[in-house]
């Protein structure tokens, strides 16, 4: 799947940004027409340590789920946004099951 993998305001090194993709690939098992997806790092300023923000969207023909997830590390918060945007992409698949 081509994924377009922005990070503010800092580098994200290639062993992020391959844990990211690989994570993201695996999607592709629950609905093969995925057509792109964006994700988003960001950091927040703030004293709570859980300031690691991923936002992900997926471009499907008919829907667009999305995630946005706030955990300690990138890597957590992309384990939580593909696990709800894998709930999102069975309930639509279902929902093109029933049509």
């Amino acid at each position: 799947m081509k994924l377009d993998i922005q990070s503010v305001h800092f580098d994200a090194d290639q062993k992020l940004v391959d844990f990211i993709q690989r994570k993201a690939d695996k999607l592709e098992q629950y609905f093969d027409g995925i057509i792109s997806g964006e994700v988003i790092l960001r950091v927040e300023n703030t004293e709570d340590r859980s300031n690691k923000i991923v936002e992900m969207k997926l471009e499907i023909p008919g829907n667009n789920p999305f995630a946005k997830k706030q955990c300690k590390t990138f890597e957590e918060a992309t384990d939580n946004c593909v696990e709800a945007l894998r709930r999102q992409i069975k309930k639509t698949k279902e929902k093109l099951r029933t049509h």
